[in-house]
């Protein structure tokens, strides 16, 4: 018993098959293994984003309802799934330690909405939608939480941003660095953009209209909010919501937007 107890365990680890202590750490609590991804589930739930984007079409206005939500599902849900899976990014897919199935799903879920209302965000403001997002599909870095909005328009020669939201749980914020952004780019001397933010309450059947370059930040009541990643958010207020999914399309004037 005379050798010193840091020189055993070393000593142990070795006779154990380890030459680090990360390494021991690593095969004692299994980190080191990684399941295998589960593609059959990842079908379900494709199936399911098809059944998401079926209900929402069929209670949907006439002015933007699809003719052909089959083309529709191919290209924006089994095609984008197809080349993220072909460029080896779904066992790298990870968020607070869920699984890469979820974190596919999410991420798809949340895609399929923006890509189902762009046409009507672009008959609302009677202009063309550039999409300018962050996300490539065969880069993982891209992968990121970004404050960059979703689409970029032109109204009265001025630039003017849309960051889409899409809620499925009835929890409607806006995370606080999405409002710093917007109040950046807005203070741009050569070139202010505008930012407003388009809330889809999928849960709910609502829909709201924020102007984020508009709200005043040091009144802003921000909280930390553990469903949204832990981010610090500010809650939607009800007044914001100007459309309901199941009435006809909004007027632009309704909104009571700066534009």
């Amino acid at each position: 018993m005379s050798e010193k107890p840091a020189d055993y365990f070393k000593r142990y680890r070795q006779a154990i098959g380890f030459t680090s202590q990360m390494t021991a750490k690593q095969f004692l609590s299994g980190k080191d293994v990684s399941p295998e991804i589960d593609f059959a589930y990842i079908d379900k739930l494709n199936h399911r984003l098809c059944d998401i984007i079926n209900a929402i079409n069929d209670i949907s206005d006439a002015s933007y309802k699809l003719t052909d939500i089959a083309e529709f599902t191919q290209n924006n849900i089994y095609s984008p799934y197809k080349t993220i899976k072909d460029a080896g990014l779904i066992p790298r897919l990870n968020n607070q330690g869920r699984r890469p199935e979820s974190v596919l799903f999410s991420w798809l879920r949340g895609y399929m909405i923006v890509q189902f209302f762009t046409p009507l965000f672009s008959n609302l403001f009677s202009a063309n939608m550039v999409t300018i997002g962050d996300d490539d599909l065969c880069n993982i870095e891209t992968f990121r939480r970004s404050p960059k909005a979703d689409l970029e328009f032109t109204h009265d020669n001025q630039c003017v941003r849309i960051e889409v939201q899409s809620g499925f749980q009835g929890i409607n914020d806006i995370k606080e660095h999405k409002v710093r952004e917007a109040h950046r780019i807005f203070k741009t001397p050569d070139n202010p953009i505008k930012t407003i933010c388009i809330h889809l309450d999928i849960f709910n059947g609502q829909v709201a209209f924020v102007q984020l370059d508009k709200i005043q930040t040091n009144d802003a009541n921000f909280v930390t909010r553990q469903q949204m990643e832990g981010q610090s958010v500010l809650a939607i207020d009800q007044n914001y919501f100007k459309w309901r999914l199941l009435d006809s399309l909004p007027e632009i004037d309704d909104l009571e937007l700066s534009l």
